[in-house]
């Protein structure tokens, strides 16, 4: 009986492997052994998930510069001549000066951020001197200059040009021209004086005249 025990459980050896002898051994020992757990390998944890970008809103587009624009006209009272001045600047917000000069109408016009605040009736230069048509920036500003080339004083001298052009306090009359410079009355030229500031642009034409919405494509 032994030895056909031990046939068997060299036919099973055979049969089953090593592994399956020492379970073969056991089972025919009478004796069971214990019962072996494969594991399954740990599922991989899934990828962390970002929390989605919160898209931040388009920056506005603002709205075109419309530029220097013409928002108001004084009322001046006709007849407006010769020595005559307005100014008037009550309420109005800052903003960038605008000098306008119209040499057919003999009028100066002071426009703060597009509100005109102060006009004068002007003299200008004579034929022989003219007055230089463009777009200037006040280079110098003097209260109590004199011309070193006249020996005249120009009171609240406004420099234009290197070669002397400038607005200034003057006598004005129909019967009077400059050398070349815009006169206005002297107490509109104190008040034009404080008002302006190195840089700021002065308008020369001769009939050009601005009207209420208008863009000011000089003074852009």
């Amino acid at each position: 009986m032994a030895k056909i025990r031990a046939m068997q459980i060299v036919a099973i050896a055979v049969l089953c492997g090593t592994a399956g002898l020492a379970g073969a051994v056991a089972v025919l020992g009478g004796s069971e052994a214990p019962a072996v757990t494969t594991r399954p390998a740990p599922a991989k944890a899934p990828p962390p998930v970002k929390p989605a970008a919160i898209a931040k809103p388009a920056p506005a587009t603002p709205p075109p510069d419309p530029g220097y624009v013409v928002k108001r006209i004084l009322a001046v009272k006709s007849p407006f001549v010769h020595g005559d001045y307005y100014w008037d600047e009550a309420g109005v917000p800052a903003g960038p000066i605008v000098v306008t000069v119209d040499l057919a109408a003999q009028v100066l016009s002071v426009f703060r951020g597009g509100y005109e605040i102060g006009t004068a009736v002007m003299v200008y230069g004579a034929d022989d001197k003219p007055t230089p048509l463009g777009v200037f920036a006040i280079s110098q500003k003097d209260a109590t200059h004199v011309s070193n080339l006249y020996n005249a004083p120009m009171p609240y001298m406004l420099r234009l040009t290197n070669d002397g052009i400038s607005i200034h306090g003057s006598p004005v009359g129909s019967d009077l021209a400059t050398h070349g410079c815009v006169g206005v009355p002297k107490p509109f030229a104190k008040l034009l004086f404080g008002a302006v500031k190195l840089g700021d642009r002065v308008i020369v034409s001769r009939g050009e005249t601005l009207s209420l919405g208008e863009r000011v494509k000089a003074a852009s």
